[in-house]
């Protein structure tokens, strides 16, 4: 072999191809995929510390006791038996105003259960049932009726109470013998303190996350939400997901008008009035949009816990009560304008 046909073993062959680091996008690392894809309830939970941190050096004393966690823990699932339904609804391009109204309802056809002197596991059933056929009602009018859901579920939002008053010309029911029922041991006693119907919230929430994030349902809302049109071609009955979701604001209704009842005792009936703006403003607060296609339950339930901090930080820190509106609109515009920041997305 001639010398210029030897190879030269001091460089290398342009025919040995070298090793390239392999390129990964920024989502497969664990921690900043974890990241961009939590970033609305990320935003939400850091929305809620700095407040609290606030409130906490405006006055530690009332901040550093059990008492005041307690009494918000106790009212704060009924909020979250709500705010998670409304995530969905809001998710499919939708919007639910007639759920205060069906907690009101659906907690009367409870009250009047029990007082009749049935089981109240037989109420909550009877309840469950009634948020059922209202939320398919109000569904049916919003898809079948072709109305829109503002408009519509307002509407059925005022017939309902004004059916509730008049029927029942402005008296409460009051419900005493529930303290001794297993039911109200179960959903909404105390454990070492602790508000058990908080963990049933909790539950929901958790529940209601996998059915949003992991389950066939969720991914449908989701594309419903985005394209109808493309969901259609897809195979997926647009019509029925729809009105699955008014269902679901139902359901969660009744459980939250349910828990109202037995957490106070009496049945009012402007049961569930004062919840209409809170639960609204959490769920924009948690990092749900308005357009549809994108929501996050786990954020919409971060947002109840801190609209419902609001009102006692703001009182507790030695403001008067006329302060907790005001705070109330800062805390929705402050988040709205981050989360329009960090979403990836626009329409």
């Amino acid at each position: 072999m001639s010398k210029t046909m030897e190879p030269d073993l001091h460089e290398p062959s342009a025919a040995i191809p070298r090793p390239q680091k392999e390129w990964k996008h920024p989502s497969d690392q664990w921690l900043r995929g974890f990241i961009l894809d939590n970033r609305a309830s990320l935003g939400t939970l850091g929305v809620f510390i700095v407040m609290m941190a606030v409130f906490m050096v405006a006055n530690p004393t009332v901040f550093t006791t059990w008492y005041l966690y307690s009494s918000v823990l106790t009212t704060l699932p009924v909020a979250l038996f709500v705010v998670v339904p409304l995530v969905f609804v809001v998710t499919c391009g939708e919007i639910d105003l007639s759920f205060p109204a069906t907690m009101g309802f659906a907690s009367w056809v409870f009250a009047l259960v029990v007082q009749a002197g049935y089981d109240p596991f037989l109420g909550i059933a009877a309840a469950l049932v009634t948020g059922m056929l209202l939320g398919f009602l109000v569904g049916s009018l919003v898809v079948y009726g072709g109305l829109s859901s503002l408009i519509a579920t307002l509407g059925m939002n005022f017939l309902l109470r004004g059916l509730i008053q008049i029927i029942n010309e402005g008296k409460s029911m009051s419900l005493t013998g529930l303290a001794d029922s297993w039911a109200y041991k179960i959903f909404s006693s105390q454990v070492y303190g602790i508000p058990v119907q908080i963990f049933w919230a909790i539950a929901f929430v958790v529940l209601s996350a996998m059915l949003y994030n992991r389950h066939r349902f969720g991914a449908q809302v989701r594309v419903v939400g985005d394209n109808p049109d493309s969901a259609q071609q897809m195979g997926i009955d647009v019509k029925r997901v729809r009105v699955k979701v008014f269902v679901f604001v139902g359901i969660g209704a009744a459980i939250a008008g349910t828990f109202s009842v037995m957490i106070n005792f009496t049945w009012w009936p402007t049961a569930g009035d004062g919840y209409l703006l809170p639960v609204l403003a959490s769920v924009f607060v948690g990092g749900t949009p308005t357009w549809g296609g994108i929501g996050t339950v786990v954020g919409g339930a971060i947002g109840a816990v801190t609209v419902s901090f609001i009102q006692t930080g703001v009182v507790a820190a030695g403001l008067s009560g006329f302060y907790v509106q005001f705070f109330n609109g800062l805390i929705i515009i402050l988040s709205l304008l981050g989360h329009k920041w960090n979403q990836a997305r626009y329409r």
